[in-house]
């Protein structure tokens, strides 16, 4: 009987300890699914910030100059957004009369644009601060002078 008791009393010992043992091994695997899925979480969010960070410095280049139609002609950043557009469009209108040789009378809807971009010009210059009116004014004087027949 002695035998028994201590075979029943062995055969627990090693149950307690197998579970034991599984119980740790189950938490060492926890743990560590745990520190991977913060590592890849950590590594995605670096990956998206990086992304992110090239996309605003992008954006912000783009802003910066604003593509004008006339080769060797930068159009700057403004306060206003709508001073670039203005300016872009009159480069527009500056590529299309150097295409027509200057020759406006020729081309009525060219004329009408250069009128009505030079009354949008005035209502531009008189919104823009002091800096504002000097970038605005070295812009134009670029176009022009763009515009000017070749002697």
């Amino acid at each position: 009987m002695k035998k028994v008791i201590l075979s029943v009393f062995v055969v627990g010992a090693l149950l307690a300890t197998s579970c034991k043992k599984a119980k740790e091994e189950a938490k060492d695997v926890k743990d560590a699914a745990v520190e991977a899925t913060q590592k890849a979480a950590d590594a995605t969010k670096d990956a998206a910030t990086k992304v992110v960070d090239g996309a605003e410095a992008a954006v912000d280049k783009a802003v910066e100059t604003v593509k004008s139609a006339i080769e060797g002609v930068t159009i700057p950043e403004f306060k206003d957004p709508k001073v670039g557009e203005y300016l872009k469009s009159y480069s527009e209108y500056a590529k299309e009369y150097i295409d027509a040789k200057g020759d406006v009378l020729k081309n009525a809807e060219l004329a009408k644009k250069g009128v009505e971009l030079a009354a949008k010009g005035k209502e531009i210059v008189a919104s823009l601060d002091a800096e504002g009116v000097k970038k605005f004014n070295s812009v134009m004087s670029a176009l022009q002078s763009k515009m000017a027949p070749a002697k």
